[in-house]
């Protein structure tokens, strides 16, 4: 019975979530970011976009981190005419953990200081059949297992900007999903083996979503006494490039019921990264739009949280990208 509770409250805090209340925080609230450097995965579209354009708005150096210089490119001259300030590419391609150490690398050679990270970038619903760079699940691979090489490599610069940052604190903002209610961790499929293959493309996803709560839980327990302050969120049921692998009258149907401009779902990330609030927050889940949340209870168990950070050590020293 407990199962079927647990089962029923997870549905019900994922649909609840699809209409949330009118925002009661605006970009206009956020504070001059002068002197802040700040780093946005996947900032060239969708909800990366509107929070690169946010953060320019008020004055951040930002650098926009993803794999198309020409996407990046055409995005950065769009944010120039919207905000008169410009952006800078950093190539990234997380599914690729040889390009997420020269990503790092690249960084660190041009600044000794990062203030925020938002792991925003994602993969969601490909076909199943894509792999990363090193053979794990494409969407696990890509929006886990990078994204924590990525936070893990940038560390040095996240704690030297906790020293220069004016509340003596950075950020790691990651972007969930409220799919993180309905999957654990089944961990036979996060590479290509039989069990993955009989998954479906969405069960893969939440999957995916669920361990971006573990991961940012994780850092923020093991960080939060030298100045980290990490957050994951929902960004709430937004039109963005994500749907792309969707079919048409899926993407139709969906528009047309429960999705929501792109510029709302930047604003749960951008009050994580950018409010005096959000340093109350640590470890936390953030629902639309920008309230505090609870993910579902397995989110919340240490013993899980430890083994995965375990998991993704060992499978980056096996690897030893070069």
């Amino acid at each position: 019975m407990g199962t079927v509770a647990s089962n029923l409250w997870n549905l019900w805090q994922a649909l609840s979530q699809f209409y949330p209340p009118k925002s009661t925080f605006t970009v206009e609230q956020i504070p001059d970011l002068s002197g802040r450097v700040v780093i946005v995965t996947g900032g060239y579209s969708g909800l990366g976009y509107e929070t690169v354009k946010a953060l320019l708005q008020h004055n951040a150096k930002v650098y926009v981190a993803g794999r198309s210089k020409e996407k990046a490119e055409k995005a950065i001259a769009a944010l120039k005419q919207e905000t008169s300030k410009d952006a800078i590419f950093l190539e990234l391609n997380l599914a690729s953990l040889a390009s997420v150490k020269r990503t790092a690398e690249e960084f660190l050679g041009k600044e000794h200081e990062l203030h925020i990270l938002f792991n925003n970038a994602g993969v969601m619903w490909p076909p199943n059949d894509l792999l990363t760079e090193d053979g794990y699940d494409l969407q696990w691979g890509t929006n886990v297992l990078g994204h924590w090489y990525l936070t893990e490599l940038l560390m040095p610069a996240l704690l030297a900007g906790v020293e220069t940052s004016p509340d003596h604190h950075v950020r790691v903002i990651t972007t969930s999903s409220s799919g993180a209610y309905q999957q654990t961790i089944n961990w036979d499929t996060l590479k290509d083996t039989p069990a993955r293959r009989k998954q479906s493309t969405e069960n893969l996803y939440y999957q995916s979503k669920f361990g971006n709560v573990v991961v940012a839980r994780q850092v923020a327990k093991r960080y939060a006494d030298r100045g980290i302050i990490s957050i994951s969120l929902n960004p709430g049921n937004i039109e963005t490039d994500l749907q792309r692998h969707m079919s048409r009258l899926g993407r139709y149907l969906m528009k047309r019921v429960m999705l929501h401009p792109t510029p709302l779902g930047a604003l749960t990330q951008l009050f994580a990264g950018t409010m005096p609030e959000a340093l109350n927050y640590n470890g936390e889940y953030l629902i639309p739009w920008a309230r505090l949340g609870r993910c579902r209870a397995e989110a919340y168990d240490d013993a899980l949280g430890e083994r995965l950070w375990q998991w993704l050590e060992d499978e980056v020293k096996a690897h030893q990208p070069s």
